[in-house]
């Protein structure tokens, strides 16, 4: 877990509907890259789940941006996770009178993001 460190930002989706197995193969994709790359990745991936993490990490963006005045151009996302939330249980009819059990869960997506700040080069020059 992340420590409360001065320069993250959180964004938290819940109940998301899909399952964390799912979502959690996105999430590996996103996790230590440039909040702007992530918003293109996740524009063009396949998978309907995309749109809900894309729109979790434009939500943090906004909320370095008008809360904490961070420049979104040193934004990167240094933990995205996803954790179980409720599970509709649900029953589908069989044959002879029998029924199977059909779950749907839900997810809790949650994207912290960090502002890399740069370090000051010597001005010194090269000391060779």
């Amino acid at each position: 877990m992340q420590k409360n460190n001065k320069n993250t930002v959180k964004a938290v989706n819940r109940n998301v509907r899909s399952s964390p197995r799912k979502i959690n193969i996105l999430l590996k994709n996103i996790r230590g890259k440039k909040a702007d790359l992530v918003i293109r990745d996740l524009s063009f991936a396949r998978q309907r789940i995309a749109f809900d993490i894309k729109k979790t990490v434009q939500s943090a963006i906004a909320n370095a941006e008008n809360n904490y005045q961070y420049d979104i151009d040193n934004l990167y996302v240094s933990e995205a996770y996803v954790g179980k939330s409720i599970v509709l249980k649900r029953f589908r009819p069989r044959a002879k009178g029998r029924a199977s059990g059909i779950k749907k869960p839900y997810s809790n997506i949650t994207i912290i993001l960090s502002e890399k700040i740069k370090k000051e080069e010597d001005v010194h020059g090269s000391k060779s």
